[in-house]
């Protein structure tokens, strides 16, 4: 991973990251891409950096990497908590340790925030994402993931 910097994205960083939610979007299973979508959603974290926060991991000047986190309350916590999702390397980019230390610096960037708890979805066949996510302390929950389209 030599080379390789973390950081909060910014408006510059736009276009890459709707490369690398291309790249996520097509590999799972419920999702597709859709650029304009992605550039909206984008464009509404970076501008509020108090409800949500991109992470990137650049090698050089380039992003390779991201990383978003949500923020809400939870009652059960009793204060903030973060929804980790989003999480790609660039597959050119891969088996380098990179996702690992981008969730690192995320995770660690959650605990600063004050958040009380973290929690991901994961598509249920990703084996290799659900071994990076046990490494990092994650557990599986009984809760089972819903969901209703609204729109």
């Amino acid at each position: 991973m030599p080379g390789a910097s973390f950081a909060e994205a910014v408006a510059g960083d736009l276009e890459a990251l709707v490369e690398l939610l291309g790249i996520l979007f097509a590999q799972e299973a419920e999702l597709s891409p859709d650029p304009d979508k992605q550039r909206r959603a984008l464009e509404l974290i970076l501008a509020d950096p108090s409800r949500a926060r991109i992470y990137v991991a650049r090698d050089g000047g380039t992003v390779i990497a991201m990383v978003a986190l949500h923020f809400t309350i939870s009652t059960a916590e009793g204060g903030k908590a973060a929804w980790l999702e989003d999480c790609i390397v660039h597959p050119s980019h891969q088996r380098r340790g990179i996702g690992k230390a981008l969730l690192g610096h995320a995770l660690a960037q959650a605990r600063s925030a004050g958040a009380t708890r973290v929690t991901l979805l994961t598509d249920g066949d990703n084996a290799r994402a659900q071994a990076l996510y046990r490494k990092l302390g994650f557990q599986p929950s009984s809760m089972l993931a819903m969901r209703l389209k609204l729109g």
